[in-house]
């Protein structure tokens, strides 16, 4: 793919017809779409998932001319398969090599202020729910554990997989975080 290819006006234009002939409804749809690939790509932990979803309707949008013809069914599903191909792109990049350890002080601090600042750009909802799902320790745990699954109404291993994901998340921020700070 052209990694120099940028929406124009035009193709931004084209991908509006494509999705509705009525211009209000093809904006709809287009936010709709949108937001749903956020939210697939924050589901699978990814740390920008503004960007892959951006990538993600660039390349339907690249693709138009040639499928805009052929293509039947739910316009939104073949963003969803691209999206999936985007993910395991992102998910095959080369992980950031840590750099070497600066002294036990300066690292502790460096990874504190780092953690913070990640944790500061989560939405308010995942921090609370880290920050309550991490505040008791042993048998507390579980009980707030069960109690937070009931308040959110989900089952208390789907409360573990957000958790997973949001904690999978922090790690790649604070990773890329300190990979930054050191350069």
């Amino acid at each position: 793919m052209n990694k120099n290819w940028s929406l124009s006006q035009e193709a931004f234009d084209a991908l509006l017809d494509w999705l509705d002939s009525d211009r209000e409804q093809a904006g709809i749809k287009y936010e709709q779409i949108r937001s749903r690939l956020i939210k697939i790509f924050t589901g699978r932990g990814c740390i920008d998932p503004e960007d892959l979803a951006d990538e993600t309707i660039n390349r339907v949008t690249r693709k138009l001319k040639e499928i805009q013809n052929e293509f039947t069914g739910d316009r939104s599903r073949y963003f969803f398969g691209v999206a999936n191909k985007v993910y395991l792109e992102y998910l095959r990049r080369k992980a950031p090599q840590p750099p070497p350890p600066p002294s036990d002080s300066d690292r502790a601090e460096l990874e504190y202020r780092c953690l913070m600042d990640c944790v500061n750009r989560l939405s308010k909802e995942d921090q609370d729910l880290v920050l309550r799902h991490y505040g008791a320790r042993g048998e507390a745990r579980t009980e707030r554990r069960k109690a937070l699954a009931d308040e959110l109404g989900i089952t208390v291993n789907a409360l573990r997989i957000r958790i997973y994901r949001i904690r999978w998340a922090l790690k790649e921020c604070v990773l890329k975080c300190i990979q930054n700070s050191l350069e």
